[in-house]
């Protein structure tokens, strides 16, 4: 099977216009954000309840504590937020009427939290809709791997951050292009 494509940074600025342009805009931009900039699953997103992202004084969390029922691999794990996807976040959150911390981070049109799958659908008809062939539901977590790679954060790291039990798992996500053999040559 072929892995999803790795976005550039010109692709994901398309997709967030696109985004910015459609209805339920904040929403789809913290659901798209939170792959790209966290790394998360379309599942783990999915998941995720108010509650996980939300103090109790209404800021948004640096650390995302998934349960074991909330990953794929029934492990639980930490994610952590960066300051700009926290401000995205909180963006969101801020259009929440009543953010009940009990309720689904992400609703659909019909109030119910997405499942795994319609998240995975949505993402697929919105590269689609965009015209990035080769994108799935999993390009916002190859693109971050291979992003942070590309910064020379190391395997292990990358490895942990993803929430992989295996290195070779990881070091399969890493997309080589050829910025990062320009670099890699520059070195010697």
């Amino acid at each position: 099977m072929k892995q999803a494509k790795t976005l550039t940074e010109k692709e994901l600025k398309q997709v967030l216009t696109y985004i910015s342009l459609h209805r339920h805009a904040p929403r789809n931009r913290a659901m798209l954000l939170l792959t790209h900039w966290a790394g998360m699953r379309v599942g783990e997103v999915a998941a995720l309840r108010i509650g996980d992202v939300l103090n109790a004084d209404n800021s948004i969390k640096s650390e995302i504590r998934l349960t074991p029922e909330q990953t794929k691999g029934r492990h639980a794990r930490t994610v952590f937020i960066g300051q700009r996807l926290r401000k995205e976040l909180a963006s969101y959150v801020a259009t929440l009427k009543k953010p009940d911390p009990d309720r689904p981070l992400f609703a659909t049109q019909k109030k119910a939290g997405f499942t795994a799958n319609t998240m995975c659908q949505y993402f697929h008809w919105l590269y689609k809709e965009v015209g990035i062939t080769g994108a799935s539901s999993h390009s916002g977590r190859r693109t971050f791997i291979t992003n942070l790679a590309n910064k020379g954060v190391g395997v292990r790291v990358l490895m942990s951050l993803a929430g992989h039990r295996n290195i070779s798992t990881t070091q399969a996500y890493i997309d080589v292009n050829d910025e990062m053999q320009r670099v890699a040559v520059d070195l010697v």
